[in-house]
């Protein structure tokens, strides 16, 4: 058998850099010692979401390199805790910022990273397309210490693309990081509960706890960070207000064989798929 814990966290983050990263710290910690072997943070966990209520030159400050001071950290603490930390840090590329995940190993080492590449715009009040690049890494995924993984970002999560790709590409487990709220919770989990169904792929989702405030407005953030069995089924949910994280274990050999048995790589018809690369459903020229 190949068992293996997961674990998504839920957490409030205010404009202190460091008592973000000292909360995350002690939600991993916590993590680690429930036994989780792969811990999700949240999206920008280490900052207040200015992508939400801020449209101005300041947040531009928060980004950081690849090998910045959040990733440093989490890599010496997936290191000491022999954890995975997919870590999603605004990353700054030269001229370039991204809204990056860093998949950390359990040995502290870096597999390599995913940049967000759907980045959205015209949302009430969300700012993100103001300091995203569009993400240019594609839909990669990862043999991290414990299994093949595939992760996303928030907005990804509705486009059913993504996560097929990442599911043929062998990923055993899908990972979004996530910062939302609003009135949208219902449509938020069903998308992605409906990913784990359609690829008979486990799916773990963190989200941000309570009410953060900028120059433009306000956003609520509703939590329920929730892991998804391969028939998506909610195992574990949090609650809606609560800094926390919620655990399961996973047999990946008996969620393999499911797949394999489920037939639905087998009977996919890529021939019929030409659609899917346009933008409006016509595969030539008329």
């Amino acid at each position: 058998m190949a068992e293996i814990t997961v674990a998504a966290m839920q957490m409030a983050s205010t404009p202190s850099y460091d008592d973000n990263m000292a909360k995350a710290e002690e939600l991993i910690r916590a993590a680690a010692a429930a036994g989780a072997q792969i811990v999700l943070p949240g999206e920008m966990f280490s900052s207040h979401e200015f992508q939400f209520m801020e449209m101005d030159a300041e947040p531009f400050k928060l980004a950081e390199p690849l090998d910045g001071p959040t990733v440093s950290h989490m890599r010496q603490l997936a290191r000491e805790l022999s954890v995975v930390i997919p870590t999603n840090v605004f990353e700054r590329a030269n001229n370039a910022y991204f809204n990056t995940n860093v998949i950390i190993d359990a040995d502290g080492s870096v597999l390599g990273h995913y940049r967000k590449s759907h980045i959205p715009l015209g949302l009430p009040g969300c700012y993100e397309k103001v300091y995203s690049n569009l993400g240019d890494t594609g839909f990669v995924t990862f043999d991290t210490a414990y299994g093949r993984i595939g992760t996303c970002v928030c907005w990804d999560q509705w486009f059913p693309e993504a996560a097929r790709i990442l599911a043929l590409k062998g990923a055993e487990l899908l990972f979004y990081p996530s910062a939302i709220g609003s009135d949208c919770h219902d449509h938020w989990e069903t998308v992605m509960r409906g990913h784990a169904a359609a690829n008979i792929v486990p799916l773990v989702c963190s989200n941000r706890v309570g009410t953060e405030t900028g120059t433009l407005g306000e956003v609520t953030f509703f939590g329920q960070a929730f892991i998804a069995g391969p028939r998506g089924e909610v195992l574990q949910k949090a609650d809606r207000t609560s800094e926390m994280f919620v655990t399961q274990r996973f047999d990946l050999d008996e969620i393999r064989e499911m797949r394999a048995h489920w037939g639905l790589f087998r009977d996919r018809r890529p021939d019929l798929y030409a659609p899917l690369l346009t933008l409006d459903g016509v595969t030539s020229p008329a």
